[in-house]
């Protein structure tokens, strides 16, 4: 076998057997914001034959449902789809080719989940890209630009991605990641943006994860996530379809108990103790946590010499037109 064999659960390049990967199974749909799948979807569009797929990057908060996105892309496509979760442990041997030393004594090769991807024209979600360090998207360089290949030199070999593979970097916009360098970002265009979802979208997506939900919980749990978002409080989708199924299993727990055993919860006290179980005791007072983060927001800004203005934008106006404006050129 040689090339690149799709059919196989191993292939042969350049006299090297590469064990393959498997694809995931992913059946869950995107809700909501259809734009967004739109323009991941024209990303990969190949629209002459000199023409090639671009790589965005879907950033947004965590548990906003980016890779979610990245999913129903695929499917969408039909094409197999493998995940990488990237780390800030990840090496470049993690990303391409791992040497495993088998019970014969010898070493086998086994692709990870991108060059499986590569060899057989599947997709792949580089999940939380911006939590892995400059060394290992070196690695990937050539991959993301015209030349479209990839170099293991554990395994000794250069791996040439197929015609239809396809991939996705998603990153999440908080403080626990790297800055990843400037001409691997420069590879990862266009950069697509992922906002928390309106009130009717945010409940569809509760109501398609959690079906069996309590009308009650699930206006409890949209108005809370609502209220968190216009906040700047990045409680996500995800926060609230765990509130919603702990609270489920403790309304469930509570009326199986034997009578006298047990205490009658109601559904608001069922729902209040998953929001603190979820997010935290203080997490139910919404108006207290964003006073807090705003007064730490200060006291960082005010230790480093900055006001809130310059934290958030710099040299840049804030949205909405306010704040100090460049004068008119007169030349």
């Amino acid at each position: 076998m040689s090339g690149n064999d799709t059919a196989s659960s191993h292939v042969l390049i350049d006299d090297v057997t590469l064990h393959l990967g498997r694809p995931v199974t992913s059946d869950h749909r995107w809700v909501g914001q259809s734009e967004s799948l739109r323009s991941l979807l024209a990303c990969w569009l190949v629209v002459c034959d000199e023409d090639l797929p671009l790589a965005p990057r879907l950033i947004g908060p965590p548990g906003i449902g980016k890779t979610t996105l990245a999913s129903a892309a695929a499917r969408s496509r039909g094409q197999e789809l493998y995940i990488f979760q990237c780390t800030s442990d990840t090496r470049p041997e993690d990303l391409l080719v791992t040497p495993v030393l088998a019970e014969s004594g010898r070493i086998s090769y086994h692709a990870s989940a991108l060059v499986t991807a590569m060899i057989r024209g599947g997709v792949c979600v580089l999940d939380e890209g911006n939590r892995m360090s400059e060394k290992s998207w070196a690695s990937l360089a050539p991959l993301l630009d015209y030349r479209r290949y990839a170099e293991s030199i554990i395994a000794g070999v250069t791996i040439h991605a197929h015609a239809d593979f396809r991939c996705v970097v998603t990153m999440n916009d908080d403080e626990s990641t790297y800055e990843v360098p400037e001409y691997i970002l420069s590879r990862l265009q266009p950069t697509i943006e992922l906002g928390f979802p309106d009130r009717a979208d945010e409940m569809e997506i509760l109501r398609y994860h959690v079906p069996f939900a309590r009308a009650e919980l699930l206006q409890l749990t949209v108005d809370f996530l609502q209220k968190a978002h216009t906040l700047d409080l990045e409680h996500s989708p995800r926060d609230g379809i765990h509130i919603i199924r702990y609270a489920l299993k403790r309304l469930a727990q509570a009326e199986g108990d034997a009578p006298g055993t047990g205490h009658p919860l109601s559904t608001d006290a069922a729902w209040l103790e998953a929001v603190q179980g979820v997010l935290g005791e203080d997490a139910t007072d919404l108006d207290r946590v964003a006073a807090e983060r705003e007064r730490a927001l200060q006291s960082s800004a005010a230790g480093a010499g900055l006001s809130l203005d310059d934290l958030f934008f710099g040299d840049h106006q804030p949205p909405g037109g306010f704040g100090p404006t460049a004068p008119d050129d007169e030349s």
